[in-house]
């Protein structure tokens, strides 16, 4: 992660943010009356496949770097780990800048396309939370579309005073967009199921419909940045399922285990995936091969 703090600080950051995400279950599972990790295994499950899977594959569909699936595969389990160790996941983002330039694409063109990215899995979001009938999606559409005006407005007031920092890619086609948007609340129902699973760990139900409702209102609190497992959106989203009926130490319970479960993907794929590229690098004495 290419930061501006220095090396100390960024290294008391990640543990101050690690603290937190390994308290916050640990204060909270061991209280609940009864815990059943099946459920949120099964859970896990449709969950990886669309996080890891699904989502490289939008970046993928609307990617100009050249490379292969595998490699945007790769590169996004990575970036999953760099995300869950900052605040509002913009440690993926920086990461997935730093793959692509290091594969020869100008920064302003890197990006870009993460921000594309992003703003294709914002669309996707409101889409999927709109098919499913919960009246919150027109504010965050809004919300995805205002700021894609303004990033027009001020791409156009950049190009006109320092022309050189536009980035040269092409916009994706239309076919390209309504993939990525397709794959996005294909994701997005993947995480609807992980939330079912860690509710039912409690040995509490949900309806589904109820669930996308809490699901759809905690997501107007992403917009906040805060550390996984216990950021504004991970205390909506407690906030909501108790709405519904759930009890405060099973809402708790239910957030805290599907922020946990995140961390097993990510060290077993990111993690691996990084350790791979380092010892490869090494091997070769080559330090431009390092991630």
């Amino acid at each position: 992660m290419s930061l501006s703090l220095p090396t100390r600080h960024r290294r008391a950051m990640v543990l101050v943010l690690l603290a937190v995400a390994v308290a916050v279950p640990l204060l909270t599972l061991p209280r609940l009356p009864q815990l059943s990790w099946w459920p949120a295994l099964a859970g896990l499950a449709p969950w990886v496949l669309g996080k890891y899977v699904l989502c490289p594959l939008r970046w993928h569909a609307l990617s100009e770097s050249g490379r292969t699936r595998r490699w945007h595969i790769r590169a996004y389990a990575e970036a999953e780990l760099c995300g869950l160790l900052t605040p509002g996941h913009v440690g993926a983002d920086a990461w997935r800048v730093r793959r692509l330039t290091r594969n020869g694409m100008t920064t302003p063109d890197a990006v870009a396309e993460a921000g594309l990215d992003r703003l294709v899995g914002a669309i996707g979001l409101a889409a999927f939370v709109g098919f499913s009938a919960v009246a919150l999606p027109a504010r965050m559409l809004l919300t995805a579309v205002g700021i894609a005006l303004v990033a027009v407005a001020v791409a156009v007031v950049v190009g006109r005073r320092k022309p050189h920092l536009v980035p040269a890619r092409r916009l994706p086609a239309p076919r390209q967009v309504a993939y990525g948007v397709a794959l996005s609340a294909a994701y997005q129902l993947s995480i609807c199921l992980l939330l079912l699973g860690t509710v039912a760990a409690t040995g509490h139900t949900l309806g589904p419909l109820e669930l996308l409702g809490a699901f759809g209102a905690s997501q107007l609190a992403g917009s906040v940045p805060g550390p996984h497992g216990a950021s504004p959106r991970d205390g909506a989203l407690v906030v909501a399922l108790a709405g519904l009926g759930l009890p405060w130490q099973a809402a708790l319970g239910a957030v805290a285990l599907k922020a946990t479960l995140a961390w097993l993907p990510a060290l077993a794929l990111g993690g691996v995936s990084l350790l791979a590229a380092r010892r490869y690098a090494a091997h070769r004495h080559d330090p431009a091969l390092a991630v």
